[in-house]
């Protein structure tokens, strides 16, 4: 089962879990555990589309969030 059907069938259910009658306590456990696994799931979709969108195609992933520095930047100070 892939995640996208596991995120549907959990919303399916947390919508349904109000009239299905069933006693209060596993109402709120069910509602708070398909809430986590919406979480948990949810989190590695994200993960799993950035990563998509930094990968170059030939097995490297980057992103410009860095900018190399130029020599000059390293050179001591001369002395005056």
């Amino acid at each position: 089962m892939s995640k996208e059907t596991i995120v549907f069938f959990s919303g399916l259910l947390l919508t349904i879990i109000p009239f299905l009658g069933i006693p209060e306590i596993w109402r709120s456990y069910a509602i708070v555990g398909l809430g986590v696994i919406l979480i948990i799931i949810g989190y590695f979709l994200r993960r799993a589309l950035y990563l998509t969108r930094i990968d170059y195609g030939n097995g490297e992933r980057g992103t410009d969030s860095f900018v190399e520095t130029t020599e000059p930047l390293f050179k001591e100070a001369e002395p005056k």
